[in-house]
């Protein structure tokens, strides 16, 4: 999806769809993700309270498991990012594994370590970055 089609809707929609096909086959997905390493972070509302489930692409860097709140080069952080600062405590499968983990979110200078390594992997996350003027977040998570 790209940050043109980013209506709440539809993103709620995407997702779902997502979380079926990611949870009918073992972690893998067919379409633009079909190569992608995908998990699925379940996160507690920062407003709610409530289990809030996202399907992201993970990178595994220096021996660390990391996200990224790019959201498309939007201008404001998908919903994940404020969930998890507010609560970093979070579940996430991968594959057919599942596992508690607790999230840290990267330094500046982390990330300034970091980021660079990512967009060597996926140059559009350099493209997101340039699209926006927030900083956008990197998370490494550790299992609980």
């Amino acid at each position: 999806m790209t940050s043109e089609t980013l209506d709440p809707a539809m993103v709620q929609a995407f997702n779902k769809n997502l979380i079926e096909e990611f949870r009918a086959n073992g972690g893998k997905v067919g379409g633009q993700f079909a190569n992608a390493d995908l998990l699925l972070l379940t996160t507690t509302g920062a407003k709610s309270g409530q289990p809030r489930i996202s399907p992201l692409a993970y990178f595994r860097i220096d021996g660390k498991l990391l996200i990224v709140g790019s959201f498309g080069g939007s201008d404001v952080n998908p919903a994940w990012v404020h969930n998890l600062r507010a609560n970093p405590r979070a579940h996430i499968e991968v594959g057919t594994d599942a596992y508690d983990v607790v999230a840290h979110e990267l330094s500046p200078q982390e990330r300034d370590e970091f980021y660079p390594k990512l967009t060597a992997l996926v140059p559009v996350f350099g493209e997101y970055q340039a699209k926006t003027s927030r900083v956008i977040p990197v998370f490494e998570l550790q299992r609980a």
